[in-house]
C-alpha cells in the first residue's frame, strides 16, 4: 500500500513538473521572432556599416568553417580510429627531434588555422608531446601545398614570397616547439573534459568526438569572427596608408592588421598581394602572422586549450613570427 502511494505521488510529480523549453524549441522561438521582425531588422542592417560587420563576419565563417568541419572529422579520425601506439612510432622518442618532424608534417595537410587547432588538441590527447603538436598547429596552416600555391598564384612577379613564407613559417613553429619545451608547462593546457572514447562503439564515439569539438571550437570560431568583424568597421582605411611610409611602422602594422582581419591563410595571400602600397617584406610578415596569430585562432585555442595557455602562447608566438619574418624578408630583399 504504501509503495502504491509513493509510486502515485512519482507520477503525480513527475506530470506536475514545470515543462521548460530546449535547445530546438528556442530556436524555433528565434526564428519566429526573426520573421515577425524582419522588417524592422532589415531597416536596422541596411546601414553601411552594419552591412560591413555582416560581409566580413559572414566571409570569415564562409572561408573558416568548411576547413574546420575538416579538421574537426580528422581529429575525430585520429581519437578514435588511430591507435596510441602509432605516434610513438611515427614521431622520434626525443621531444627535440619530434619537434621538426611534427612541424614538417603540416605540408601534407591541406587545410588552414581552423583545422589545425582542433587536431593539435586530438593529438596531445593520443599522448603526443605538446611540444610538436604546437609545431604542426602553426606549420600547416602556412605550409601546406594549397596555401603555398595561392601565394604562387597572388605573387606571380615575386616568386621568391612562395619560399621565404614557407622558411619563416617553418622556423617560427620549430622555434615555438622548443620553446614550449623549455618553458612551457602541462598545467597551462586544459583540454575540455569528454567522455572516454574507449568505452562505446567506434562509430559512438566518433560522432560523439565530432560534436563535442564543433560546439567547443566552433563557439569560439563564431567570437572570433564577430570580433573580427567589428574590428574591420572601427579602424580606418586612411591609417593603413600613413603607416605604409615607415619601414618598422608599416611591419608592425600590417602584423596587427594580420592579427585583427583574421582571414584564412588559404585566402591572405590575394588580401597581402593587394595591399601595394606596403613593402614586401612588411607582407610577409602580414602572411606569417595571420596564420598563426589572429582573433578567430585565439579564440579557438582559448576554447580547445584553455585561457591560460592563449594568453602565454598567443603573444610569443606573435613576437617570433614578426621578427623570423622581418629577419628573412631584409635578406630576400
Amino acid at each position: 500500500m504504501e509503495n502504491a502511494l509513493s509510486n502515485s505521488t512519482v507520477d503525480v510529480t513527475a506530470t506536475t513538473r514545470p515543462w521548460r523549453p530546449g535547445s530546438v524549441e528556442g530556436l524555433a522561438i528565434l526564428l519566429l521572432l526573426l520573421v515577425a521582425l524582419r522588417n524592422p531588422l532589415a531597416t536596422v542592417v541596411s546601414g553601411p556599416g552594419l552591412q560591413t560587420w555582416t560581409t566580413v563576419f559572414v566571409s570569415v565563417m564562409v572561408q573558416a568553417m568548411p576547413f574546420l568541419v575538416f579538421g574537426v572529422v580528422l581529429s575525430a579520425v585520429i581519437a578514435v580510429f588511430v591507435p596510441r601506439s602509432f605516434w610513438a612510432r611515427a614521431l622520434p622518442r626525443h621531444p627535440v627531434a619530434a619537434v621538426p618532424v611534427a612541424g614538417l608534417a603540416g605540408v601534407v595537410l591541406p587545410g588552414c588555422e581552423c583545422s589545425s587547432v582542433p587536431i593539435a588538441g586530438s593529438l596531445i590527447r593520443r599522448g603526443v608531446t605538446p611540444a610538436a603538436a604546437l609545431a604542426f598547429l602553426l606549420a600547416a596552416p602556412a605550409i601546406n601545398p594549397i596555401v603555398l600555391t595561392a601565394t604562387a598564384v597572388a605573387f606571380p612577379g615575386d616568386p621568391e614570397m612562395v619560399a621565404a613564407r614557407a622558411a619563416a613559417s617553418l622556423i617560427v613553429a620549430v622555434a615555438m616547439g622548443w620553446l614550449w619545451l623549455r618553458l612551457g608547462r602541462s598545467e597551462w593546457i586544459r583540454l575540455p573534459r569528454r567522455s572516454d572514447l574507449d568505452d562505446t562503439s567506434r562509430a559512438r564515439a566518433f560522432w560523439a568526438a565530432c560534436r563535442h569539438d564543433v560546439m567547443h571550437a566552433g563557439g569560439f570560431l563564431v567570437i572570433g569572427a564577430a570580433a573580427a568583424a567589428t574590428i574591420n568597421v572601427a579602424v580606418p582605411e586612411s591609417w593603413l596608408q600613413t603607416l605604409a611610409a615607415d619601414p618598422l611602422l608599416s611591419v608592425l602594422a600590417l602584423a596587427v592588421l594580420a592579427v585583427l582581419l583574421s582571414i584564412c591563410s588559404e585566402a591572405d595571400a590575394f588580401v597581402a598581394a593587394s595591399l601595394s602600397q606596403f613593402s614586401l617584406t612588411s607582407r610577409l610578415v602580414f602572411l606569417v602572422v595571420g596564420p598563426m596569430v589572429d582573433l578567430k585562432l585565439i579564440a579557438m585555442q582559448t576554447g580547445v586549450f584553455g585561457r591560460r595557455f592563449a594568453a602565454r602562447f598567443a603573444p610569443a608566438t606573435f613576437v617570433a613570427a614578426v621578427l623570423v619574418g622581418a629577419g628573412i624578408g631584409t635578406v630576400v630583399w
